[in-house]
């Protein structure tokens, strides 16, 4: 069987890539709509383009950099050679193309979601989810075709028969997850700053300066807006989840050595253990593709329903599938193994239905992680309620609310964190915590395709609204919308439960390469010292995300600004177009022939040209703070690897209450602005400018939380554990040998 269990995950991936192709075979047949559609399409997926190709140039310096010096400094180590460069090419050429092929055909979606909108709803969910389908596929399809295809090689070439080859092996193969990882972390900061400072341009001038809809043709910034959707929520999410799936796996694996010998004395397969990760990996991808059928709804249906059926659907069928695998690959009877934290205190035992109450707990969390996000975050809840109730008495008062739902949110997800934590730790040690992880992102499949659906679905309204297809069309683009945001919302969430356990799983693979060596005292003043540096690394990281955000969005106010004052055309045209807006009609034939005349004079390309800029510019510093800090802590001499320890720890603990802090807050804040604006609140008539221009600034200052620095926190904490776990061996040659 061990054939199987090695080349039915590459298998697996090679289906999904496939199906992702199918899919989009299907997407690209549909009506793209009329000819004004297609021009703004086009506009949105040269941008996009431009700024992938722009980003990925600048990427492919810092990649072969950081590959040469991976090659040099672990060639000729005991437990690593220089292949380990090879795997680091490999994890960041997969995931960057895993964006590229997302991006392309959500940017061929959002104008064929918006022309199916004019004939239904039910088929214009169908066109955004089988774009979004096509992200998750890919991601979880390149993933696993890369590690598999990998390890079989290195399988071959140095072997898995002995502790010290499956070790080097593993080692090796840990190069792939740092490739993926330093991918995510520039796509989602420089996606985040990018999205940010349109969406800041575009609403500030637009909605509330001007009084036009931030997707209105005259706003400048509206195509690097729609651009910002598939740059941040579209190739930034896929290469955050991208990132933590091989990153779970990764660490898996390396754990799941400590189960060989005592797998071995009861009979079975001693690398079952380290082919579960992998196995787990081909079930769900299995599952996710059986879970996209299951994503329907009739007219006039909800499609929040439509995409929690297809995610509960492949979850389902994850947990029977998975519990039928451990018990076949997983002999019965006591497993004795290896106390990592404590190797002199003995082994601890375990049962083979341990690891499968290790998946499901994570699994189980990862749901409640974003049912619980979905209830924070979601309209017609009561804590967006509150803030639209807040809203009354100003924008102050929305900010204070805002900020304050953002931090209760963190309560119950850490606590499910904990308790899956717990569970997969009592029942099957620190290889049951990696596992819960696997769990958590068994299904990325189908969970990433619900999360990109909510970047097509917002294109397919800024297309709507940008070629005047009537408040009807825009009506069923604005369900879709408000679904996306919360799908978007739910999507973070679980990206930040999975990076939390991902993590710490590959924390414990660190102190597993170490052999026993490092230990984290928080009585050591040097341990203490790291935790307290990495508690405030998140801090520093999301100020400098905070501010590149805020200095881009002046740039772009300025240029919005100046297009208005200096382009004649516009003027006349945004008054027409103010007015019709204030009173909640169509333009009349006057105010169309005023509007028409401006058509195409706002300058577009200049607000794409400078959101791109500044995306490219800020992005380094803080993805090189992410790779430095790690390894200069852990080359202090005497103290690194303990103080190294405290860092990891200290980080993923700040970083997940950030996260979950940020990400809820302005998720609260949009779709309680989203909420005022559809109207439903009949007592407050009388105070609605205010409230609306109060939702407006909570939304504003929320973008960035929940776009940029509260989504890179999750690749921040993965990162910098992930940094350690491959510069594990050269340290413990330099410290302990």
């Amino acid at each position: 069987m061990n054939n199987f269990y090695l080349y039915g995950p590459i298998g697996a991936a090679a289906l999904a890539l496939i199906y992702a192709f199918i899919k989009a075979s299907w997407v690209n047949k549909q009506d793209p709509g009329n000819e004004r559609m297609q021009k703004i399409g086009g506009w949105i997926a040269d941008g996009a383009m431009a700024f992938l190709r722009k980003e990925y140039k600048v990427l492919a310096f810092f990649i072969i950099a950081v590959a040469v010096a991976l090659g040099a400094s672990n060639a000729g180590l005991e437990d690593s050679t220089w292949m380990i460069a090879v795997s680091f090419v490999a994890g960041a050429l997969c995931s960057a193309l895993a964006g590229f092929i997302g991006m392309k055909v959500a940017t061929k979606a959002n104008i064929r979601t918006a022309s199916a909108a004019r004939k239904g709803l039910n088929g214009a969910l169908r066109v955004a989810f089988s774009g979004g389908s096509v992200m998750g596929l890919c991601v979880v399809g390149l993933a696993l075709m890369g590690l598999g295809t990998l390890f079989v090689i290195y399988s071959k070439m140095y072997g898995v028969e002995t502790a010290s080859t499956l070790a080097l092996t593993l080692n090796v193969l840990s190069g792939f997850s740092l490739g993926a990882s330093t991918i995510a972390l520039f796509a989602r900061v420089g996606g985040g700053i990018y999205t940010k400072a349109a969406d800041v341009g575009a609403d500030l001038v637009g909605k509330v300066e001007a009084g036009i809809p931030e997707d209105h043709p005259l706003n400048p910034a509206t195509i690097a807006d729609n651009v910002g959707d598939n740059v941040g929520d579209v190739a930034g999410m896929g290469a955050d989840l991208f990132e933590s799936y091989v990153g779970s796996i990764v660490s898996s694996m390396i754990l799941g050595t400590a189960w060989a010998a005592g797998i071995a004395k009861l009979g079975g397969d001693n690398m079952g253990a380290v082919y579960l990760p992998l196995v787990l990996g081909m079930i769900g991808i299995l599952c996710s593709i059986v879970g996209t059928f299951f994503v329907k709804t009739k007219e006039g249906g909800n499609p929040q329903a439509a995409l929690n059926t297809g995610t509960f659907g492949a979850g389902i069928l994850m947990i029977i599938s998975t519990v039928i695998a451990i018990r076949y690959m997983i002999p019965q009877g006591s497993i004795e193994v290896v106390n990592i934290l404590n190797p002199s205190a003995g082994p601890k035992v375990y049962q083979w239905w341990g690891l499968a109450l290790a998946v499901f707990g994570g699994l189980l969390a990862g749901t409640l992680i974003g049912l619980v996000t979905e209830y924070y975050t979601a309209t017609g809840r009561k804590p967006v309620g509150q803030i639209i109730n807040s809203a009354r008495t100003g924008p102050a008062t929305t900010i204070i609310q805002g900020l304050a739902l953002g931090m209760n949110s963190t309560t119950i997800p850490v606590l499910l964190i904990c308790g899956a934590i717990i569970t997969a730790y009592s029942f099957a040690g620190l290889f049951g915590v990696a596992l819960s992880a696997v769990g958590m992102l068994s299904t990325t499949g189908i969970q990433l395709a619900v999360d990109a659906y909510g970047p097509i679905a917002d294109n397919a309204g800024g297309i709507a609204e940008m070629a005047q297809l009537g408040r009807e069309v825009r009506a069923r683009t604005d369900k879709l919308d408000a679904v996306g945001n919360t799908t978007a919302a739910v999507g973070k969430g679980f990206a930040i439960g999975s990076a939390a356990l991902t993590a710490l799983a590959m924390t414990s693979a660190y102190l597993t390469k170490m052999n026993g060596r490092v230990e984290i005292n928080a009585a050591d003043p040097f341990v203490l010292v790291g935790l307290l540096i990495g508690c405030m690394l998140p801090f520093r990281f999301s100020a400098m995300a905070m501010v590149a955000v805020g200095k881009a969005a002046q740039d772009m106010i300025k240029e919005v600004r100046r297009q208005f004052d200096e382009i004649a055309e516009l003027r006349p045209a945004l008054m027409a177009a103010r007015k019709a807006e204030s009173e909640e009609r169509e333009p009349n034939e006057e105010e169309k022939k005023i509007i028409q005349a401006a058509d195409g004079k706002a300058e577009y390309a200049h607000c794409v040209g400078i959101a791109t800029d500044a995306a490219i510019k800020k992005m380094v510093v803080p993805g090189l703070i992410a790779v430095v800090v790690p390894v200069a802590i852990g080359l202090i001499p005497g103290y690194g690897p303990n103080m190294l320890g405290g860092l990891l720890i200290g980080c993923t603990i700040s970083g997940v209450c950030m996260a979950i802090f940020q990400s809820n807050a302005g998720g609260a804040w949009d779709n309680a602005k989203k909420q005022v604006k559809d109207g439903g609140h009949a007592e407050f008539k009388d105070a609605y400018d205010e409230m609306h221009l109060a939702t407006v600034t909570g939304d504003t200052v929320g973008d960035p939380l929940k776009d940029t620095s509260g989504p890179s926190l999750n690749i921040l904490i993965k990162l910098v554990s992930v940094v350690a776990m491959i510069i594990a061996p050269i340290l413990y040659e330099l410290h302990f040998k």
